[in-house]
């Protein structure tokens, strides 16, 4: 019987060991200091990737007008590599990839009870923050600016008081519409200060995040160095968790990751979401058959931004990926999905299947 039992023990040892540095693999995620630039690394060849597929993914990139990459396995850093003079330290926009720092701090000041995504903007905001008629603003809630379904017109992207008219009544219409940045304003007057204060304490220093939000043309545009991207790809992995504390509520964050109207159902609060029946895309009201990314695992969900910006979640695998740069194509630049997410994920899969 002790002869039995040392035999399982054995086996169960042996099991746990990955197959070349004798690393254990489990499901618990690994968290970088927030006070040092120190990331803890793992080989690519300790997960039996395709090391050969690694150099046509790079060249790839590179050719793709990528500044900076990486890809992050149970929170280690497994490839990091910068390109076109781009380098650790510099700074790069997220883009409309940054919606998805709003929808987090939305949830944090929800579950710190200083708003609530159901109550009318108005509440926040006062009557008269759009030019619609008043009984149709307020109908406007911030879920409807989380979700894109406010129902504003969309023409003019440009967010001032006499752009923001009435085209449909919130919750019948999905556009992709600059109007979200309306829940910043809900965040800095509930919480009392500015939104980038709050932001700061609340989420940045938290997950040791660099950066800083710069006003662009349009909106408000996050800027971090790369690895400052992975973090938040990180904190998204674990549901809002870091280490052990739980910076954004988690039935919150779920909510966030799923399909939030019966419209669009590719679309969260301000997160792409692959895997769907059909999607719809930035500046169009057709719906299209199948998933954003088909070639990507249908479980993810996505950062994604103009000109390519991308953090890309798959949970099953434990996988955050991070690409910055310019346009993949500067002759035809996205405004968020794009065609390059599909050649990215054909690269991407040559080398982790």
């Amino acid at each position: 019987m002790k002869k039995f039992f040392n035999l399982i023990l054995l086996i169960f040892i042996s099991s746990c060991s990955s197959n070349e540095d004798n690393e254990v693999i489990s499901d618990t995620l690994y968290f970088p200091p927030t006070n040092t630039n120190t990331w803890e690394t793992k080989s690519i060849s300790s997960l039996g990737w395709n090391q050969s597929q690694v150099q046509p993914l790079f060249d790839y990139l590179e050719l793709k007008n990528t500044k900076g990459f990486i890809i992050l396995h149970h929170g280690k850093i497994v490839m990091e590599e910068y390109f076109n003079g781009h380098t650790a330290n510099d700074t790069w926009q997220w883009n409309s990839a940054g919606k998805t720092l709003t929808a987090s701090i939305i949830g944090i000041a929800q579950q710190e009870n200083l708003l609530n995504i159901n109550t009318k903007v108005s509440q926040y905001l006062g009557t008269g923050w759009t030019s619609e008629p008043l009984l149709k603003e307020n109908l406007i809630t911030s879920r409807h600016l989380l979700t894109m379904t406010s129902g504003i017109n969309d023409e003019s992207e440009l967010i001032i008081t006499p752009n923001l008219t009435y085209l449909a009544d919130a919750g019948t219409r999905w556009s992709y519409h600059n109007v979200f940045q309306k829940l910043m304003d809900v965040v800095a007057t509930s919480s009392g200060q500015t939104f980038e204060n709050y932001f700061n304490v609340k989420l940045k220093n938290k997950i040791g995040m660099d950066g800083f939000w710069n006003n662009g043309v349009i909106y408000k545009i996050y800027h971090s160095n790369t690895r400052s991207m992975a973090r938040f790809g990180l904190l998204a992995l674990n549901k809002g968790k870091w280490s052990n504390e739980q910076i954004i509520n988690q039935t919150y964050f779920n909510e966030s990751i799923s399909t939030s109207q019966n419209i669009n159902p590719s679309y969260g609060y301000l997160w792409w979401l692959n895997g769907k029946s059909n999607f719809m895309l930035p500046g169009s009201q057709t719906s299209f058959t199948g998933s954003i990314v088909p070639n990507a695992p249908a479980e993810m969900y996505a950062a994604m931004g103009a000109a390519d910006q991308r953090i890309y979640v798959v949970p099953s695998k434990k996988l955050v990926i991070v690409r910055m740069g310019e346009a993949s194509n500067p002759a035809n630049p996205s405004f968020a999905v794009s065609g390059f997410d599909t050649e990215l994920w054909e690269k991407i899969n040559a080398v982790i299947n």
